[in-house]
């Protein structure tokens, strides 16, 4: 799924990161007042205290659910020997942060798999503990605790059923990959093919809920909708995922890199700097010098961090970040590789260091310059 970065930390799991995105708050918030009407419908004698109480543990259970989903994902991508570096929750579900793509068919199948195989499991346990509980599916719950029982244990399935649903990238659109991959022998080709099928149930589902919509479903409709909006933005990612690896692909940090490197004097002030430079040459990236040396780079991101009237009186020096503190890379090092590195740590550019010297500079827009020429050739 999309890279979705977590704000709140709840801890550690077997090494993986746990935490929560802003946005899975106002879903949780929206769960436990929907499950406080719906269990008024269920038995409208019960008192507020039950009715919120029942809710609360609800949405928390479900939460814990949804975790057990992702960590099924997370723990198979670690003995398929992926690292897997944080595990987050989010408005639609949660999404595991595998730092690399499963080397073959058989992982990738696996990988994808166990969460909806997870989630049915939990369901089918929790329905099998209701009907223990005096409440058979299909039945009016007799006490809170069945009630409880009963909407995890039909939520868990029905999880489990969306998440196979076959678009990419939902773990179903993932297990058609494998497939695709396992048959075509060509994992970009496949991820092509289950990105396009992706694209397809999106759409789908944004007709289905519009029309909903006018038809009177209300905001049922527009849900649905908003689900395909979602699933369309994300496969349309993954598509471009796949072109990314697939033009990168056997070209290293050198063919793309910066060499004519700007540079700027680090006792030059922030107002000057702005004014004679970074204006001037439309350029992003200074390599900032000192006695003929190396000794950091400044980015726009570095000036805007300082309130303006202040810039006459800041040096570059003071807000350079220095080379020592940045990651690098090698002019040898894979193209795909550090623009892998440069997402996951939050970075547009990285310094090319060969033998303790500057090469040159490597960013995103060197990136997305290669693939423009690249379109640009393929179009001719």
């Amino acid at each position: 799924m999309a890279d979705v970065q977590a704000q709140i930390k709840l801890g550690r799991i077997s090494g993986i990161s746990i935490g929560l995105h802003y946005s899975w708050l106002i879903i949780a918030l929206l769960i436990t007042l929907s499950l406080a009407d719906h269990f008024h419908t269920v038995n409208s004698k019960w008192s507020d205290v039950v009715l919120w109480s029942a809710s609360i543990v609800t949405g928390v259970l479900f939460f814990v659910a949804l975790l057990l989903h992702e960590l099924a994902h997370s723990l198979v991508a670690k003995a398929r020997g992926l690292r897997v570096r944080e595990i987050t929750l989010f408005a639609l579900g949660g999404v595991s942060q595998i730092e690399s793509e499963a080397q073959d068919a058989k992982s990738e199948f696996w990988i994808a798999i166990v969460g909806p195989l997870t989630s049915t499991v939990i369901g089918v346990v929790l329905l099998g503990l209701a009907w223990i509980a005096g409440g058979p599916p299909g039945s009016e719950p007799a006490s809170p605790v069945t009630a409880v029982l009963l909407w995890l244990g039909y939520i868990n399935l029905v999880l489990a059923v969306f998440n196979m649903i076959p678009g990419y990238p939902l773990d179903g659109g993932r297990v058609l990959r494998a497939i695709l991959w396992w048959i075509t022998h060509n994992a970009d080709r496949a991820t092509r093919i289950a990105a396009r099928v992706g694209q397809l149930v999106a759409f789908a589902f944004i007709l289905l809920g519009l029309f909903r919509f006018f038809v009177g479903a209300n905001l049922g409709g527009l849900w649905l909708a908003f689900i395909g909006w979602f699933l369309l933005d994300a496969s349309r990612s993954g598509y471009f995922q796949a072109q990314l690896k697939s033009e990168l692909g056997g070209h290293r940090v050198s063919d793309l890199m910066d060499r004519d490197c700007p540079t700027v004097e680090g006792h030059l002030s922030l107002q000057d700097f702005v004014d004679e430079y970074m204006l001037r040459s439309g350029r992003r990236c200074f390599v900032v010098m000192q006695n003929d040396r190396v000794a950091g780079i400044i980015t726009p991101k570095e000036v805007t961090g300082v309130e303006r009237e202040r810039w006459p009186q800041t040096s570059v020096q003071s807000r350079m970040r220095p080379l020592g503190e940045l990651r690098t890379v090698s002019p040898e090092t894979a193209a795909l590789q550090a623009l892998e590195m440069m997402s996951r740590e939050d970075i547009n550019q990285v310094p090319v260091i060969s033998d303790g010297k500057l090469e040159g500079i490597f960013s995103r827009a060197h990136v997305l310059r290669f693939l423009q020429m690249q379109a640009d050739l393929h179009h001719n």
